[in-house]
């Protein structure tokens, strides 16, 4: 990261390294749906499917499913990037730096590509139509998108809005509505019977591994910009990517 820097500059070395995360994450994906495989042939967490789907079932309503529906939307392939955004926009601006968008774009782009590799490889049926709430998905069901992105872009806004906090209880509470959120997102998906629960469980473990990528990353460049500018310096003013 210190080598790419001085010849490219800062910005190119976080994007290059994340680049280079994406590749690893990509490569994740496919494990993914190799371990997934064997898994289900014994018979192994698939056998959790049918129960959750049963139990979700048992628990709608229609005011519940409405509810759940207009909340799953947001995590669709409209109201994610809407919010990712809108929330890239906010930020870039408020901190007059470039490596917010840096990290939500490379982020949400890596979740996307996961998405559509494990989809490609296993090609797995949603739950049948009886069984889900409509409006209906056709796409295959592993892994869940849905809660792969959630995790990803509500752990990236989480992430970045705790650099500029202090206090232990405030970034508590933003990392924990971040994970409350894709938590309740992924259960959306097993509740409307849009996916099964394994679809769910796989998302979140890919989203949770690229999501360690991606954060990893942005820590070696603030330990670049640390040692470049000298404890002296780094106390007298924040990295560029916190402003």
């Amino acid at each position: 990261m210190d080598q790419i820097s001085n010849i490219l500059g800062p910005h190119a070395a976080l994007t290059l390294t994340l680049a280079a995360g994406a590749m690893v994450a990509v490569l994740l994906a496919v494990a993914s749906t190799e371990i997934y495989e064997a898994v289900t042939e014994g018979d192994g967490v698939a056998e959790f499917d049918r129960p959750a789907l049963d139990t979700a079932e048992s628990l709608r309503s229609p005011w519940l499913n409405t509810a759940v529906t207009a909340f799953t939307n947001i995590g669709g392939p409209i109201g994610m990037p809407i919010l990712g955004v809108l929330v890239l926009v906010i930020l870039t601006f408020r901190r007059r730096s470039w490596t917010p968008a840096i990290l939500m774009i490379t982020a949400a782009g890596g979740s996307l590509l996961m998405t559509v590799v494990a989809k490609q490889f296993i090609g797995r049926a949603r739950p049948a139509l009886a069984d889900a709430v409509p409006p209906f998905e056709s796409s295959a069901s592993f892994p869940s998108g849905h809660s792969l992105n959630a995790v990803v872009i509500a752990g990236v806004v989480a992430y970045l809005l705790m650099l500029r906090q202090t206090s232990r209880r405030s970034r508590f509470l933003t990392g924990g509505a971040g994970a409350l959120f894709a938590l309740a997102m992924g259960l959306s998906r097993v509740y409307l019977g849009h996916h099964w629960f394994t679809d769910v469980l796989v998302a979140w473990t890919l989203g949770v591994a690229w999501l360690a990528l991606v954060i990893t990353a942005h820590r070696l460049y603030l330990t670049v910009w640390y040692r470049r500018v000298g404890p002296v310096h780094a106390r007298r003013g924040s990295p560029p990517a916190a402003h």
